[in-house]
């Protein structure tokens, strides 16, 4: 009933929190000085054509007309039409959530397996050369920006490959419908790009709260009580060390789930963050609205897992 009620209230919330987002960017974009009738008019448009393209659009309506509007489509699951090319939002989407989820999903159990993995060796070995070298490389890993990763796999890992005649891994996207295997050979270089990044920030986390846990009570009273050092490690002190983490992985898919658009770039896959810089340089609210919207709703439900999963990592947290 508690876990029922959790669920319900958190909704409840993330519908106003899409409300409140659908609000805020309607009243940006359509405020904002940009005005998508004079760009879709092209060079030395006249006042008669700006005007019949502001009332195709229905642009030339009062504000709160257009956004009621616009909230009725949102609850008809309609995200609108783009200005320029006269495609449904929601086809657009449909197109371009395939590469940016395959980046999402791939690099972040990449980086969850790479960062957990290291903080806690470096944990369990304080001050030892197993956690110097760990945190060298958490330096690098955090120094280094998105394209220069994404660019030397491209010059040192794809190029050699391809001209020595190994054509798995390659640029571009391909659907796992199509093929697994050729999924992964377009995505394991974008997922190495992604996670080269964060597992840095994974492991100094896992390694700083696991320390933390290690010198905690219940550890203690734990190894007392006779329970071997694995049990004691896995059972206990990881357990609770993961919370932080868990925080930090529901910040990312949000921020994911607006689109990589560096490393989409860099291995050109398309997807949200290519399409949201194309759109947000033509004026395209209706594409822009509809990749933010995206974008919240992911972040919605990143934080009501992350809840859930934080009652079921620390007992002391209860959902209420």
């Amino acid at each position: 009933m508690a876990f029922a009620s959790f669920v319900i209230r958190r909704l409840l919330l993330g519908v106003v929190v899409m409300w409140v987002v659908s609000v805020a960017t309607f009243l940006l974009f359509f405020v904002a000085p940009q005005d998508p009738a004079r760009l879709l008019a092209g060079k030395n448009p006249s006042a008669q054509e700006i005007a019949n393209i502001n009332r195709r659009l229905g642009l030339d309506q009062p504000i709160l007309v257009q956004y009621w509007h616009y909230l009725i489509r949102l609850l008809h699951f309609n995200l609108g039409t783009s200005y320029f090319t006269g495609t449904s939002v929601n086809t657009i989407l449909k197109e371009d959530l395939p590469p940016t989820l395959s980046v999402m999903a791939g690099g972040a159990v990449l980086w969850l397996i790479v960062g957990i993995g290291a903080g806690v060796l470096s944990a369990t070995r304080a001050r030892s050369l197993v956690d110097r070298i760990s945190t060298t490389g958490v330096l690098i890993g955090i120094t280094f920006p998105t394209f220069v990763v994404g660019l030397l796999l491209l010059f040192l890992v794809f190029k050699p490959l391809n001209q020595a005649g190994f054509h798995w891994i390659q640029t571009g996207y391909e659907g796992p419908s199509q093929s697994i295997v050729g999924w992964a050979g377009h995505m394991i270089l974008p997922w190495i790009t992604i996670a080269a990044v964060s597992a840095a920030t994974y492991t100094r986390l896992t390694r700083g709260a696991l320390l933390d846990a290690l010198g905690e009570d219940y550890v203690r009273t734990a190894r007392a009580k006779g329970l071997s050092e694995r049990r004691v490690l896995y059972r206990h002190a990881v357990r609770a060390a993961l919370t932080p983490v868990v925080s930090q992985l529901g910040v990312d898919i949000g921020t994911l789930a607006g689109g990589a658009v560096v490393t989409e770039t860099v291995f050109g896959l398309g997807g949200i963050g290519q399409q949201s810089l194309t759109s947000i340089l033509n004026g395209d609210t209706p594409v822009v609205l509809g990749i933010v919207l995206v974008a919240a709703l992911f972040v919605v439900v990143a934080n009501i897992v992350v809840d859930i999963a934080y009652s079921v990592l620390d007992p002391r947290v209860k959902l209420s």
